[in-house]
């Protein structure tokens, strides 16, 4: 085998209509297009959600609600997984640090402790929010909750 002698496998090309090119060819005259009108024009593009002058549902559908920008998106973890994960792993401090190498939460992400479970082990915890429920049931276990 040579670079002048390689060539696609059969069946794996084939060639483009050459529309518009003569009468001859089956394809000329309106090249496919049909007879007048917009869609026949050369440049033609459809707008997104265009239902032929019918009011598009985007605009008949009315708006509500609003995106708040100072929003803070929390990822809960609950005190039954930090139990599961000290008696598995033998952990006795939480930091955003361990959880993000444990796999329960990734980098960037703000960490909110929740209260279902059950805690048993004596835990200092450290996350960026706590629920009242989870605080007084590390405290409760002779841990401390402290607050980044």
């Amino acid at each position: 085998m040579e670079l002048h002698n390689l060539k696609p496998a059969e069946g794996s090309t084939h060639s483009d209509r050459r529309l518009g090119r003569g009468q001859g060819s089956g394809k000329g005259g309106t090249s496919t297009r049909g007879h007048k009108g917009q869609k026949s024009r050369s440049g033609y593009s459809r707008k997104i959600g265009f239902e032929g002058g019918q009011m598009p549902l985007q605009r008949r559908v009315p708006k509500f609600g609003f995106k708040n920008i100072n929003r803070k998106e929390y990822k809960g973890i609950n005190l039954g997984i930090l139990q599961a994960l000290a008696e598995k792993s033998g952990i006795s401090e939480f930091t955003p640090e361990v959880m993000i190498n444990a796999g329960l939460v990734s980098k960037n992400t703000l960490i909110k402790i929740l209260g279902k479970g059950e805690l048993k082990a004596q835990l200092v915890v450290k996350a960026h929010a706590f629920s009242e429920s989870a605080k007084t049931a590390i405290e409760a276990a002779k841990g401390t909750a402290e607050k980044i």
